[in-house]
């Protein structure tokens, strides 16, 4: 998922959150429209050092595109896994790896949608309005596959939901009226010039960050 123009390298970060293999190598981000992009992905089902430097590519991809999350068919891999690094409402930043990811969303009295802004690291320079339960859960397996589970308010909750709907091949675009989806495409045609085939490859070293870009309060630009 995209994330805003804004460093948070200060923030404090989650107990719970994972460690990230290092060492990655930067990968274009794969666009809508792509065959991958739109199709559920294989379950993971080998936890080895294969799955390993993927996460590892997915990571430097995530943090050279300056977003909080990024899924495997982003990185043009047919794998159910997903990276996010992302503040939740209070602005505590949580990182993570999910395979095979299972998404529990707030329902009933409970379910309240957030309508702020979101983007999609696939169709770069677009932002729009698209409402989402306010808070979520996500479980399933680690790097190693251990058990995990993250959950939260604010800007993670959407980017768990987000990278969720990756792994079944799902783009947020789906979720929205015909008029927000041309006004959406308008925006991404007009930044194309910004981003090449091969963004964000060549966007810097982008290893050894360890905060986010965002907050909980701002849109996910």
């Amino acid at each position: 998922m995209a994330g805003p123009d804004r460093a948070m390298d200060s923030a404090p970060l989650s107990p719970t959150s994972a460690v990230f293999p290092t060492g990655g190598t930067v990968r274009p981000v794969v666009r809508w429209g792509t065959d991958v992009m739109h199709r559920p992905a294989r379950a993971v089902t080998s936890y080895d050092q294969e799955l390993r430097m993927l996460v590892a590519d997915m990571v430097a991809t995530m943090h050279a595109a300056d977003g909080v999350g990024l899924a495997a068919c982003q990185a043009g891999v047919d794998l159910s896994v997903f990276v996010f690094e992302c503040p939740d409402a209070s602005g505590t930043v949580h990182r993570g790896v999910v395979c095979n990811p299972v998404l529990d969303v707030a329902e009933g009295r409970k379910r309240r949608l957030d309508e702020s802004e979101e983007g999609c690291l696939s169709y770069p320079g677009a932002f729009i309005e698209c409402a989402r339960p306010d808070w979520a859960r996500v479980t399933g397996q680690g790097l190693d596959g251990e058990d995990v589970a993250y959950e939260g308010d604010g800007l993670l909750a959407r980017c768990l939901q987000h990278e969720t709907d990756h792994t079944h091949g799902t783009v947020f675009g789906a979720r929205l009226s015909d008029r927000a989806r041309k006004r959406l495409r308008r925006q991404m045609e007009a930044a194309s010039d910004d981003y090449g085939e091969a963004w964000p490859v060549g966007e810097g070293d982008a290893e050894g960050r360890t905060g986010t870009d965002t907050s909980g309060e701002e849109p996910a630009r």
